[in-house]
């Protein structure tokens, strides 16, 4: 399926308007379809209205009480995935602010139990060192003393015991020299204690031995509701339940190639040490 983000904020509105009209042709109330797919008529009527996107199993289940036939279905089916994606440029973020989207980041982390990261490139502000933060923004325009302290601020989701998390980190990531060596031998270091968390799972992709797949983005899952996919121009969220469940696959696959624990560690060390002889 082809997105096209400018139409992504439209398709929420045609969505509504394709689920009332299909509801009004069947000769159906909100009340009679809310009983048939047992939900509320509140929440039938928001979807019908465009102040709620309905997941893919709401309409799904309005489909098969509408007795929609196939292609007529394949079509709304088709909204629905699109009504559920977003896009969010680059430039947009900047505009609004960059400690905002930390705002927004710390909310969908007070709601979520567990996250998996799949970091391609770099490490992600979670894991990050001050030094590293700030690098990272570096070619942002304007002063990000804010966005730098929201973004060391969050770090503190990662001692809340009641949550999970998953870093898979490629070698590249893990080595991309962003900093001086001797900062980046601290940023290795701070993986390494991160790593020891009990409820972190901290594994690192060596570029050693043969790996049958090529990832192609960094991306971000929160429980099982939704992806974020990072490009270089923005991130894409997602949460249509089967783009969510096919980037859950992507990471089991990556996780597979990955080591943790005490390996993990060595090879961080490891590396650690290359940079700090770098330094000397």
């Amino acid at each position: 399926m082809n997105f096209e983000p400018e139409r992504l904020g439209q398709s929420r509105s045609d969505l509504a308007e394709a689920l009332r009209s299909l509801r009004k042709r069947a000769g159906k109330t909100q009340s009679w379809l809310a009983r048939r797919c047992n939900m509320s008529q509140t929440r039938v009527s928001n979807m019908e209205s465009g102040k709620l996107t309905p997941v893919i199993v709401d309409v799904e289940l309005i489909l098969e009480a509408l007795g929609t036939d196939d292609p007529a279905a394949s079509q709304i089916l088709e909204m629905v995935r699109t009504a559920n994606t977003e896009w969010q440029d680059h430039w947009s973020s900047r505009r609004r602010g960059l400690d905002k989207k930390q705002n927004e980041l710390a909310r969908i982390e007070t709601v979520t139990t567990e996250f998996r990261f799949f970091l391609l490139s770099a490490i992600t502000g979670l894991l990050a060192t001050p030094d590293y933060v700030r690098a990272s923004l570096a070619g942002t325009p304007g002063d990000q003393s804010k966005t730098i302290a929201k973004k060391l601020e969050r770090q503190s989701v990662l001692h809340d015991s009641s949550k999970s998390f998953t870093f898979l980190l490629t070698e590249q990531a893990v080595r991309w020299p962003l900093l001086s060596p001797l900062a980046m031998a601290v940023q290795l270091d701070r993986l390494a204690s991160v790593s020891r968390i009990p409820h972190v799972r901290l594994g690192v992709i060596p570029l050693a031995g043969h790996i049958s797949e090529m990832p192609l983005s960094t991306f971000t899952l929160y429980d099982r509701r939704l992806a974020t996919v990072e490009t270089g121009t923005g991130v894409l969220v997602l949460r249509d339940h089967r783009d969510v469940n096919t980037y859950r696959e992507d990471f089991e696959r990556y996780e597979s190639y990955a080591v943790f624990g005490d390996e993990c560690r060595e090879l961080l060390d490891e590396w650690s040490r290359v940079f700090t002889r770098q330094h000397q």
